[in-house]
């Protein structure tokens, strides 16, 4: 473990739970740069290295000249900006430095950059064989596709996530959340957890090798559920339950005119004691033995009786209503809230889902937070960093430059 330079990650005399450990951070868009957020979230000192004058290229993206992007802000909390021209033969030898006191090294370059550079896994072993060094892109490197570049919409269409979502008879959809960005972010961290914890034992460091094509295919366990069930393809099903064995398995229209006035309201397949709930809240305690809705697999083939009764209710009630009356009752159930509802939220701003910083052009922001609390690691929300923000102190303390050479490299455009 290579000793951080970090101050004020922690509250004094109090560790969190990756204090020690540094990240040289070769990221950019949002499947790398969730992951290293994560690691610094969880205490990591994370140093993210970016082209002189530019940045990485989601730090201008979709933003007025001169001012961070919101893109941006939203995944580079508790980082400290470096600027590195690895094109540069002074700048390699300045990421091989850093590399040597680094313990884990994320990139998510386009295939093969990262090797066009020097720094593919054996140059960067050989400069710190304890290093983990880990890498995401969009298809298996030893694949048939492991030269095509991937967004997050690629990703998920390759992943088999499009091919289950829309109506029935309609065609594919993407679904809102990228989560094949950082769904593959998640799955780095982990799997850059499991091998610092290997290293414990071994002293040596590992690739770790992800790909986001895989990382959807694992969000995607009930679907394949679903065609051995069915043996066939999985398809789409709307709201209901992919294996389509329930009902209610809807979103509700609720009391209001918006666009999200809806509560979705579910029941298990495992049996009628939430239906029976769902008739007492609603007051049809007369639909009780039915024949009609006496299992949920009969439920399932009523589906359209069924929503039409309980819209009936639920839109003489605002969701937020129907959400409570259904909760309290046992009834699976939540209103269709929006980002500026959970945003605004008041109980997820003191929990820390959403968490608040002050940057110098943009004021007070909000975004989402760590969402894995630890009783005993405390990291603090940090303004995500200025480009090259760090540079004299890493430069400086960690590498040990002097001042003057720090300006010889600026004048060289190395930094």
């Amino acid at each position: 473990m290579n000793s951080s330079t970090d101050e004020g990650a922690s509250s004094p005399g109090h560790t969190t739970a990756l204090q020690g450990l540094r990240v040289i951070d070769l990221t950019q868009f949002e499947a790398g740069t969730s992951c290293t957020q994560l690691l610094a979230w969880l205490g990591a000192e994370v140093i993210k290295i970016e082209p002189p004058l530019k940045g990485e290229q989601g730090r201008y993206s979709s933003t007025e000249p001169g001012v961070d992007s919101h893109y941006f802000l939203q995944l580079n909390a508790n980082k400290k900006s470096i600027t590195l021209n690895l094109k540069s033969e002074a700048g390699k030898q300045l990421l091989g430095r850093l590399i040597k006191v680094g313990d884990i090294l994320v990139e998510n370059f386009a295939p093969g950059v990262m090797e066009k550079f020097g720094f593919g896994p054996d140059e960067v072993h050989q400069i710190n064989p304890g290093i983990v060094f880990a890498r995401i892109k969009g298809f298996a490197p030893e694949g048939p596709y492991a030269g095509f570049l991937a967004f997050d919409p690629i990703a998920q269409a390759a992943g088999g996530a499009l091919s289950i979502t829309g109506e029935p008879t309609g065609r594919p959809l993407k679904p809102g959340p990228n989560f094949a960005d950082s769904g593959a972010g998640l799955h780095c961290t982990i799997g850059i957890l499991a091998a610092l914890n290997q290293r414990h034992h071994t002293g040596r460091g590992q690739v770790v090798d992800v790909a986001m094509q895989d990382c959807m295919i694992n969000f995607m366990r009930i679907a394949y559920a679903a065609q051995a069930m069915f043996e066939k393809p999985a398809v789409r099903t709307a709201n209901q339950s992919i294996f389509a064995g329930t009902s209610p398995s809807e979103v509700y229209r609720c009391k209001g005119d918006g666009p999200n006035d809806y509560c979705y309201i579910y029941t298990t397949r495992a049996g009628n004691t939430q239906w029976h709930k769902v008739l007492e809240v609603i007051g049809r305690q007369d639909l009780l033995g039915d024949p009609r809705f006496e299992t949920p697999a009969l439920r399932a083939q009523h589906a359209s009786i069924i929503d039409a009764i309980i819209s009936e209710w639920t839109r003489e009630r605002d969701k937020l209503e129907v959400m409570r009356c259904m909760g309290e009752a046992m009834v699976p159930a939540s209103a269709v809230f929006d980002t500026m509802e959970l945003w605004s939220d008041p109980h997820l701003r003191e929990r820390g889902t959403f968490v608040s910083f002050e940057h110098p052009k943009r004021g007070t922001l909000t975004i989402p937070g760590n969402m894995i609390k630890l009783s005993d690691s405390k990291v603090p929300v940090s303004c995500p960093p200025e480009l090259g923000q760090f540079n004299d102190a890493i430069y400086g303390d960690l590498l040990g430059m002097s001042a003057a050479q720090i300006e010889g490299l600026r004048q060289a455009k190395v930094i």
